[in-house]
C-alpha cells in the first residue's frame, strides 16, 4: 500500500510541479488573468489564474497511471462488486464538467447562477454513476435512505463543499492550503479505518499534485488556482470524503469529513446567513462581498501570509480533532481543543499588534521586494510627506517599487 501511496504522491508532484509554468504561460495567452478591479482582490498587480489546470492534469497522470497498473496486477478489484471503474468512471466526467466550468469562469467570468448549474451538473453525474451513501449505522440502529433522499443530500453534500473551498480562496496559497491539511487529515482517518485502497490512491494523488502547486501559489504568489483549480478541489474534497466511508457507512465516519472541513464550512455557512441579512433576499446569496474570515483577518492589521498562517491552524485543528475522534474517542478529542483553545487564550496578545502602541516613526518592509518605507522620508513621489507614520498612509497608497498592497508589509527589524 505505502509504495502506491508514494508513487501516486510523486508522480502527481513532479507533473503538478512542472506544468504550473505552462499553465501560467497559457493563462496569458488566453486571457485568464485576475485584474485587480475592487477592495475583495488582496494583490495589486495583474496574475495568471490558471494554476487548477496543472494540478488537475498532476491529479489525471497520477491517478489513471496507478489504476491502470494496479488493476494489472489485480491489486485493486475495479470490476468488483462495488463497481469502482463504474464510479470512477463518474468522477471523471464530473471533474471534465468542473474544469470546463472553471476554465469558463476564468477566462469570461461566468455569473454565479451558470457557475452552480455546472457544479450541481457534475455532482448529479457522479451520483448517477454510484457514488452516495444509501445507508447509516450509527452502531445500534441501521438507517436506510431512500433513493431520492440518498442522491439529494449527495448532491448538496458536493455542491456546498465545492463552493465552500471556492470562497476560501481570497489570499495566496489559502484554498490550496486548507485543501491540503484537510485532505491529509483524511488520508490519516481513511489509512485507519481500512478504506477502500482506490479512495486512498485518489487522496495520495491529490496530495502530491497540491504540494507541486503550492510553491508557485505561496505568497508572494506567481500564479493563482483559479475557480478553476478551487471548484475542482471542493469537488474532490466532497467526492473522496464519499469514497473513502463507502466500506462502513457508520455514523462517526460520515461525520469526521465535516469536522474535517468544518473551516470552510463554517465560512460558507455564516456567508449565506449574512448575505441573507443584509440583502434580505435568497438572491444576496449569489453576491461576492469582503466578509470572508481571511478578509477579517487582514483587516485587524495581519497581513496576508500572516492570515494564511493563522487560518492554516484553524484547519490543522479541525483535522487534528477529527483524527483523534476517530482514533481515541470524544474526551480525548475534547481535551486536546480544551489544550488548543488554553494555549491561545494565553499567548494570542503576544501576536495581536495595537496600533496605537506602535511608535510613529516605526519602519515597515514589503514582504514581496523588501523595500523599506521609512517615515522620516515619506514617499514624495506619492504625495507621502516626510515624517508620515505609516499607519497614517492613504488606503491606496502601494509600494512604490513593487505595486503591492500595504497589507504585505510587515513591521520591519533591524538586524
Amino acid at each position: 500500500m505505502w509504495g502506491d501511496i508514494a508513487i501516486a504522491f510523486l508522480l502527481a508532484f513532479i507533473v503538478s510541479f512542472m506544468a504550473t509554468p505552462y499553465s501560467m504561460k497559457l493563462a496569458h495567452k488566453i486571457g485568464a488573468v485576475d485584474i485587480p478591479k475592487d477592495d475583495r482582490r488582496m494583490h495589486q498587480n495583474s496574475m495568471p489564474k490558471l494554476g487548477g489546470v496543472a494540478v488537475i492534469a498532476g491529479f489525471l497522470v497520477s491517478i489513471i497511471y496507478l489504476l491502470i497498473v494496479s488493476s494489472i496486477e489485480k491489486s485493486i478489484d475495479l470490476f468488483g462488486s462495488e463497481m469502482y471503474i463504474k464510479k470512477l468512471i463518474g468522477v471523471f466526467l464530473g471533474i471534465i464538467i468542473i474544469t470546463i466550468t472553471g476554465i469558463l469562469d476564468d477566462i469570461k467570468t461566468l455569473k454565479p447562477h451558470q457557475k452552480l448549474i455546472g457544479q450541481i451538473l457534475a455532482a448529479i453525474i457522479v451520483v448517477a454513476f454510484g457514488t452516495q451513501i444509501d445507508n447509516i449505522n450509527s452502531g445500534f440502529l441501521q438507517i436506510g435512505l431512500n433513493r431520492w433522499i440518498s442522491s439529494i443530500i449527495t448532491i448538496i453534500w458536493i455542491v456546498g463543499i465545492t463552493n465552500a473551498i471556492n470562497l476560501m480562496d481570497g489570499l495566496d496559497g489559502l484554498s490550496s492550503g486548507i485543501s491540503l491539511i484537510s485532505l491529509i487529515s483524511l488520508l490519516m482517518i481513511f489509512a485507519l479505518n481500512n478504506s477502500p485502497m482506490v479512495a486512498i490512491l485518489v487522496i495520495s494523488s491529490l496530495i502530491g499534485a497540491l504540494v507541486g502547486f503550492l510553491p508557485f501559489n505561496f505568497a508572494p504568489a506567481k500564479t493563482f488556482i483559479g475557480d478553476t483549480g478551487s471548484n475542482f478541489l471542493g469537488f474532490m474534497l466532497a467526492v473522496i470524503s464519499i469514497l473513502g466511508v463507502a466500506k462502513t457507512y457508520t455514523f462517526a465516519v460520515i461525520v469526521l469529513p465535516i469536522l474535517v472541513l468544518g473551516l470552510p464550512i463554517l465560512d460558507v455557512t455564516w456567508a449565506i446567513i449574512r448575505r441573507i441579512i443584509k440583502g434580505k433576499s435568497i438572491k444576496a446569496v449569489f453576491k461576492a462581498d469582503n466578509e470572508h474570515v481571511h478578509h477579517k483577518l487582514v483587516k485587524r492589521g495581519f497581513t496576508q501570509k500572516q492570515a494564511v498562517f493563522i487560518l492554516y491552524g484553524a484547519s490543522t485543528i479541525f483535522g487534528m480533532f477529527a483524527i483523534i475522534l476517530f482514533d481515541s474517542g470524544i474526551w480525548k478529542a475534547l481535551s486536546f481543543l480544551l489544550m488548543v483553545f488554553a494555549a491561545v487564550a494565553i499567548g494570542y496578545k503576544n501576536f495581536i499588534i495595537n496600533k496605537n502602541e506602535i511608535a510613529a516613526d516605526t519602519k515597515y518592509e514589503c514582504s514581496v521586494c523588501k523595500y523599506i518605507y521609512n517615515p522620516k522620508y515619506g514617499n514624495e513621489k506619492a504625495g507621502i510627506h516626510k515624517n508620515t507614520p505609516f499607519n497614517d498612509l492613504p488606503k491606496n497608497w502601494v509600494c512604490p517599487v513593487c505595486g503591492e498592497k500595504k497589507n504585505v508589509f510587515e513591521i520591519y527589524k533591524e538586524q
